[in-house]
Formats: structure tokens, C-alpha cells, sequence
């Protein structure tokens, strides 16, 4: 009972210490996969390497969202690239929390057969389609939405344009 007691307080201390690092930037993963960080975590991110943000902005019923997950997401080339240039963030449209990104605050409204959170409809431009892609510079501002599935070759014909005119 005590072994339980004491292990139960050490993950306790550990669960504050590692909330606690919020702003340190994200660990890599080892797998040689794309290291997805959430919308909280973009919007926490101090981002001293100054890369830039590629947004995945999906729903949960998005079939094609979920291919690109299986193919252009598993891509070597696109995981290279991705993890040298960008953070990668996913973000589900129909999130229903309150958001803070920069200094505003987003609400989910509910609408239709489903509702967005109106994070999604800023990002890209009030174009509600899935999958899209919201590309950001490096202090978040916006720099392209890029509307529906994409293979290795076409998303990545069009990311690389926007790091070399930065």
C-alpha cells in the first residue's frame, strides 16, 4: 500500500513538472514521424528555432483528412521537410473549447448538421473545407491556405515556395 501511496505522488510531481515546461519547445520523435503538436501548444510555443507553422485543420468524419494521415503525413520526404521548416500542428475544426490564439479567443459555434470553432474559419479565410492547411509565418501570421488532399509531390510543391521568399 505504501509502494502505491509513494509511486501515485512521484507521478503526481512529475505530471506539475512537466505542465509546468509549457514553453519549452516540443520533443522530436524518434520514429522518424511527424511531431503533431496541438493548437494550445502552437499557440504557447516561444519558437526560438523561428520556424514557421503548417496548420492541419481536420474533422474527426474527414475521410480524405484520414488518408493523408496514412500516406502524404507517413511520406520520408514530407516528414523531412515539414520537421526542418515548420511546426506541425493539428487542429480539429469542430473543437468545441474556447481557444486563445493570439490574444483573442475563439468559440465554437454550432451550426447545420455540425458547428466549427471560429479558429478554424479565421485560419482559412471562412473557406470551411477538409482537409485544408493553414501556413503561417513564423510570428503566426498568415501566409496560405492550401484546400484539399494532397499527394507528397503537391504539397510540398506547395510549401517550399513560401520558405525561400521568407
Amino acid at each position: 500500500m505504501k509502494a502505491s501511496i509513494y509511486s501515485l505522488f512521484v507521478m503526481s510531481i512529475m505530471v506539475l513538472f512537466l505542465g509546468s515546461c509549457k514553453n519549452e519547445e516540443y520533443p522530436k520523435n524518434p520514429d522518424g514521424e511527424l511531431t503533431w503538436i496541438t493548437i494550445d501548444q502552437a499557440a504557447e510555443l516561444q519558437n526560438k528555432d523561428q520556424k514557421f507553422y503548417f496548420v492541419d485543420v481536420y474533422t474527426e468524419w474527414c475521410g480524405w483528412c484520414k488518408k493523408m494521415d496514412k500516406s502524404t503525413f507517413q511520406d520520408t520526404e514530407v516528414i523531412k521537410y515539414l520537421d526542418e521548416n515548420y511546426h506541425v500542428v493539428k487542429f480539429d475544426a469542430e473543437d468545441k473549447r474556447a481557444i486563445t490564439w493570439q490574444d483573442s479567443e475563439y468559440l465554437y459555434k454550432p451550426g447545420g448538421r455540425r458547428g466549427v470553432n471560429m479558429l478554424a474559419r479565421e485560419l482559412l479565410n471562412g473557406r470551411l473545407s477538409y482537409p485544408s492547411f493553414a501556413v503561417l509565418d513564423e510570428n503566426r501570421n498568415p501566409l496560405k491556405v492550401i484546400i484539399g488532399y494532397k499527394t507528397p509531390e503537391q504539397l510540398l510543391e506547395d510549401l517550399k515556395p513560401l520558405r525561400t521568399n521568407s
